[in-house]
């Protein structure tokens, strides 16, 4: 049995021509291998006329994808197969004039502004780097601009020596032939929305799925989004515990902010801007932030939780933020989030593609099963912790009572669970003490 399907790798038991449809996703995506006479299980099945498939087969990936694979045929307990490897392909390549990529184990048809993409990058082309024809120097906002060239003073010093929008502009590779690209419009300009529509983020608090309590949306270039949502956030959405140390005041939000910055930024830097806007929405026990665009090809959700390559959607916008210090580390986000969630005594948070976007989830409560399990606890300390925030506390008798254990091993995982600073003993001796939730 050979390894299951995946990016790289699918089988097919018998030979049909619509079967040069993931042929030619693997030469637009990172290449792959196509095997005949083989079930989906990776099992030898065998085929039927080898030879003439052997020869047929190239001849038709020549002339109807104008791309050449390397065909040929094995064996294995005396039943043929068909191995097909296809390279990838620079240059963006169709069948019967429509274009095909691998999403994980499947073969997608690119429709829309996904095909629009994908042949400006095939092209070396980035959909922020195209001009804006309709626009001109008159649509950017010079407040903006001063603004950066403060933030920019350490990582860009050069900024602060450009006399005219136009010449710092000009530095960052936002024009073209001195024409204002989409990226330009995106982070300097007076309305972004009146080129393109989705450019906002939308923020909105719910009681359930099916109930929307209030709602705002956030408009203004990406550095007065990235400003204004936390902002809103602040005033209206979230909760703020006030903390006075040695005089000195301070407010935490329901959520650490510092992880909602990234997490805010993130999706401004990897948004696919002619698509959907930016969703935000707030519920009683979690957070959201759905944007549209999936991770490249060379992310896995895995990776996402430590330090990794950067792969932005868009580089332009992402290095103007860097340079304005708004992106601490390269690849580096995902990871801040988890440990600024750690620090705060919350879940780390969930990351999902979801819907042709990514999805962050950032949730309240430590205590969910999931997360206790995660954090290696038995059942019998999961029962307990459910039973604490139901009642409000515990005692060793309780603790053997709803485990059906002894009482040396409910002292045993009561000791683990004040260790791991989940409980705390609320005064006496083992026999009599109160257990409740360490705060």
């Amino acid at each position: 049995m050979l390894k299951k399907e995946n990016q790289n790798t699918e089988y097919k038991q018998s030979w049909r021509d619509e079967f040069l449809k993931p042929v030619c996703a693997f030469a637009n995506t990172e290449g792959g291998t196509l095997y005949i006479g083989i079930n989906d299980k990776g099992q030898v099945v065998g085929v039927e006329n080898a030879s003439k498939l052997l020869t047929d087969i190239p001849n038709k990936i020549t002339d109807m994808l104008r791309v050449v694979a390397g065909v040929n045929l094995k064996s294995e307990n005396n039943k043929e197969y068909i191995v097909i490897k296809i390279k990838a392909y620079e240059a963006p390549v169709s069948f019967k004039g429509k274009y095909y990529i691998r999403s994980g184990s499947t073969t997608q048809e690119l429709n829309g502004a996904a095909l629009q993409n994908f042949l400006l990058q095939k092209n070396g082309i980035s959909w922020e780097s195209v001009v804006e024809e309709r626009a001109s120097l008159k649509d950017i906002d010079l407040n903006t601009i001063a603004k950066f060239k403060e933030l920019a003073a350490k990582r860009f010093p050069a900024a602060a020596k450009e006399k005219s929008a136009a010449s710092l502009l000009e530095k960052l590779h936002l024009l073209n032939k001195g024409k204002l690209t989409r990226a330009a419009i995106l982070l300097f300009g007076k309305d972004p929305r009146k080129f393109y529509i989705s450019s906002y983020i939308k923020v909105g608090r719910f009681k359930d799925d099916a109930t929307l309590l209030s709602m705002d949306d956030i408009y203004g270039n990406l550095f007065q989004q990235a400003e204004e949502v936390i902002e809103v956030l602040k005033k209206k959405y979230l909760q703020a515990e006030i903390k006075i140390e040695k005089l000195h005041r301070e407010e935490e939000l329901e959520y650490p902010e510092p992880a909602l910055r990234e997490a805010i930024v993130n999706a401004i830097v990897h948004k696919d801007y002619s698509a959907v806007h930016t969703q935000l929405k707030i519920y009683p026990d979690h957070l959201s932030l759905w944007n549209n665009g999936e991770l490249t090809q060379k992310l896995t959700l895995e990776k996402l939780k430590k330090t990794h390559s950067s792969y932005p959607r868009n580089e332009l916008i992402a290095d103007v933020f860097y340079k304005a210090a708004y992106i601490e580390a390269w690849g580096h986000g995902t990871v801040k989030m988890m440990e600024e969630c750690k620090k705060a005594g919350l879940p780390e948070p969930l990351y999902e593609e979801e819907s042709g976007g990514m999805l962050i989830t950032f949730r309240k409560d430590i205590y969910t099963e999931e997360n206790l399990l995660k954090m290696g606890l038995n059942d019998r300390q999961v029962k307990a912790i459910t039973y604490v925030k139901k009642n409000g506390s515990i005692v060793n008798s309780i603790y053997q009572s709803i485990n059906s254990t002894t009482k040396k091993t409910a002292s045993r995982d009561l000791a683990d669970l004040i260790f791991k600073k989940l409980f705390e003993n609320k005064g006496g001796t083992t026999k009599s003490a109160v257990y409740v939730l360490k705060k």
